[in-house]
């Protein structure tokens, strides 16, 4: 069920609340205290992510709009940032009781703060605008049937991760990577692997290996103080 409200100070906060249950929708118009990634610790059960992200470019596919992942939740249509992602999880006795996914698309919106990086929005790049009540219901149908993936056996579960795969940005491509402290390195994401750790390979030494949350960075434009990759 999709539950409406005009203002919220996280959506996030209000799904964790007993009373919503798998599969609940809790769309806000507007959040005063929403928030991204948290912390500085691998925060999301891998399989989960795989299956919202999916599920999404699904859901965006129908609409005529061809997605990617960016690693490990962004969606990007080329590479403007159309969709953000958080997902939480919430314990009790030590076990995972319910997991929320903070979804926020860019539907009909076409002037953003202009510090933000890189956005796009649906509106802009299928030049129309677009009703949010069906597009919502679409959305949430799409990601229930990739999460229903993860229910029925390892056949299901292995195509996500096939879909996933296939749809991550920048795959078999060159570009330049950042590390925690600042290094840059020019690298080719190989795939992810089941931990969800990107694993690149390193253009000066060959090497591929998994990073983490946190342990590496994209760098989307190429740096002003370094050379152009050539191919």
């Amino acid at each position: 069920m999709i539950y409406y409200f005009e203002e919220l100070t996280s959506s996030n906060d209000e799904a964790a609340a007993a009373r919503y249950v798998e599969g609940d929708v809790v769309w806000a118009e507007r959040q005063t205290a929403g928030r991204g990634q948290r912390g500085h610790r691998w925060e999301c059960q891998f399989l989960i992510s795989e299956a919202v992200t999916v599920g999404i470019t699904d859901c965006l596919s129908e609409y005529g709009i061809s997605a990617r992942i960016k690693w490990t939740n962004d969606i990007y249509v080329g590479d403007g940032k159309i969709t953000g992602m958080l997902i939480e999880h919430k314990l009790s006795g030590g076990a995972i009781c319910r997991t929320l996914a903070g979804i926020g698309v860019n539907v009909n919106q076409t002037v953003f703060d202009p510090s933000l990086p890189n956005p796009v929005s649906m509106a802009q790049v299928a030049g129309r605008t677009f009703d949010r009540r069906p597009l919502l219901e679409r959305l949430a149908a799409c990601i229930m049937s990739r999460y229903g993936d993860l229910r029925a056996g390892a056949e299901a579960a292995e195509r996500l991760q096939r879909d996933y795969h296939r749809l991550l940005y920048r795959l078999d491509e060159e570009h330049w990577f950042a590390r925690p402290d600042g290094e840059l390195f020019r690298g080719t994401i190989r795939g992810v692997e089941p931990s969800g750790a990107l694993r690149v390979e390193d253009a000066a030494t060959g090497e591929v290996r998994g990073y983490l949350f946190r342990e590496i960075e994209f760098v989307l434009k190429t740096p002003p103080d370094v050379l152009p990759l050539t191919k």
